[in-house]
């Protein structure tokens, strides 16, 4: 039994501590005794879809964004017949943005992805600061840190949870990132998922299940993380 970890642009999409994401996910399957092969993407290679379990694309300044996703729009076919297939994808922050219908800001307009219905449109007050979040992905909460100045509006999609603190996606439906398919999307950073290993292990559990059909996940000993978790909980979410 083995995952593949495509990382996606490590060099542009670098921002608020990404590669501890990437090292959440390692550690947690290294821990358990599961295979692990992290395989990071530079711009002009092909990415090998087929061979992903997992597809991370992380953060990015707004100067970095229009060239991201000049690259990425050279695979959105293969990416949007991943995600149709049920591959695990987190994005995060600007990472997110990309996976919509497009980014507007001021008079510029970015083509997204198009690989799940939403889109962006910067203004506004910049939302920034600690957020807890209410999942229903799990019975503990998923906190993070938001810097954003845009606005996320995803549709009919889900939301990855309601906002017990903090901005979310526009500051005005309450919602925080999203869950379509396989995938999720969220501006939390910090990086997200040292703090909260019951989202990892569930992306975890997506991959696993996509590739081998079952999941089968050890538990672990997670009371430094769940005690970073309280932390954020108990100072931000009013309980």
């Amino acid at each position: 039994m083995k995952l593949t970890i495509g990382h996606i642009y490590p060099n542009l999409l670098n921002l608020y501590g990404d590669k501890g994401n990437i090292t959440t996910f390692e550690k947690r399957l290294s821990w358990r005794e599961i295979k692990y092969e992290t395989v990071q993407y530079s711009p002009g290679d092909t990415i090998e879809f087929s061979k992903i379990d997992i597809l991370y694309i992380g953060a990015c300044s707004g100067s970095r964004q229009h060239t991201v996703c000049g690259l990425l729009q050279k695979q959105k076919s293969n990416l949007k017949e991943y995600i149709k297939n049920g591959g695990a994808v987190l994005a995060i922050d600007g990472g997110y943005q990309l996976l919509g219908h497009y980014y507007k800001t001021g008079e510029s307009l970015i083509e997204g992805l198009a690989a799940v219905d939403m889109f962006t449109e910067s203004g506004g007050k910049r939302a920034v600061g600690d957020s807890v979040i209410k999942s229903y992905l799990s019975d503990r909460v998923i906190v993070g840190f938001e810097n954003h100045i845009s606005q996320t509006y995803i549709g009919d999609n889900k939301p990855l949870g309601q906002t017990i603190s903090g901005n979310g996606n526009n500051g005005k439906d309450c919602g925080e990132g999203v869950v379509y398919k396989n995938v999720i999307g969220t501006y939390l950073h910090g990086p997200l998922l040292p703090k909260n290993p019951h989202l990892c292990d569930y992306i975890l559990k997506c991959a696993l299940e996509q590739r081998f059909g079952s999941a089968l996940l050890e538990p672990l000993d997670d009371s430094a993380e769940l005690a970073a978790n309280a932390y954020i909980m108990q100072k931000y979410g009013g309980f």
